[in-house]
């Protein structure tokens, strides 16, 4: 039988401290190491956002953080550090993460746009969820990026 993923969602201040290191390394994983970017993870951002955890046979396999408000992006609600751990990466839970954290903004912010600030190569991917490019690539971190807004 296959396991099924837990999905969590928790303000900061909720987070366990193993939560807390879970999340982190993850992300350090995917956007340090896996992409070979040196750039400050934590960012001091954390605390203003809800976080998604999804984990599966007790290993955190994705996260996200949502903000009601991002001041960068005019105050309106944003989705980031959206991470997959390698292993289900073909699988489809980045949809489901992506799904669940759009449903997360619509039922709590209803009359918030959201804005993003996607990887270039990852825009047919965002525009699956309806989000629209609104800016031009953009280098992140040595990384392309584009605004895209829903």
């Amino acid at each position: 039988m296959k396991s099924e993923i837990i999905w969590q969602w928790h303000s900061f201040d909720d987070l366990s401290p193993m939560q807390m290191q879970a999340m982190f390394a993850l992300r350090q994983n995917v956007f340090i190491i896996e992409q070979a970017c040196l750039y400050p993870d934590i960012d001091g951002k954390d605390q203003q956002a809800f976080h998604l955890l999804a984990w599966l046979d007790n290993q955190l396999v994705a996260t996200l953080r949502v903000f009601e408000s991002y001041p960068q992006y005019q105050n309106m609600a944003s989705i980031g550090r959206i991470c997959t751990h390698q292993s289900i990466r073909k699988d489809g839970v980045g949809r489901v993460l992506v799904a669940k954290a759009i449903e997360f903004i619509e039922e709590h912010y209803p009359d918030k746009s959201i804005q993003i600030g996607a990887q270039h190569y990852l825009k047919r991917f965002y525009e699956g969820f309806g989000f629209k490019q609104i800016s031009d690539i953009y280098l992140e971190d040595g990384i392309e990026h584009i605004l895209m807004l829903k």
